[in-house]
């Protein structure tokens, strides 16, 4: 297991982690099996999505606030249970085809953390199994 550190600087934030994947995958000589991407957090998740627009992040962070705001009436009184929602319903891993030494993913996919309570200082883990 590899672990990768995500520091956020943001409360809700977004933080593509396809490239640094990619280069542990080549680092570690991973060729051929699955990699699961696993959240550690109750407050964050991991999601694969598009890439090349940044507007598709906002637009997810737009219709999960409006959909589970930030203030509302939650019994967790930490002030952040939102955060325990959205992680919930987005998750808290994703796996990922690895073919040649290089992640299977569409040509607009990127592999997300998904910060829902920061700033702070995460982990995301990476599992790989070969085939």
């Amino acid at each position: 297991m590899i672990t990768i550190n995500v520091p956020t600087s943001k409360r809700i934030e977004f933080v593509d982690l396809t490239s640094e994947i990619s280069k542990t995958i080549r680092e570690y000589g991973w060729t051929s099996g699955i990699l699961t991407v696993y959240c550690p957090h109750t407050t964050a998740a991991i999601t694969i999505n598009e890439n090349a627009d940044p507007s598709v992040k906002s637009d997810i962070n737009t219709v999960l606030n409006r959909l589970i705001p930030h203030k509302g009436n939650y019994d967790h009184m930490e002030g952040n249970a939102d955060a325990h929602v959205k992680s919930s319903l987005v998750g808290a891993s994703e796996q990922v085809l690895v073919h040649a030494g290089e992640p299977v993913l569409g040509t607009w996919q990127g592999i997300f953390f998904c910060e829902f309570d920061g700033p702070r200082r995460r982990h995301v883990h990476l599992h790989f199994r070969a085939d």
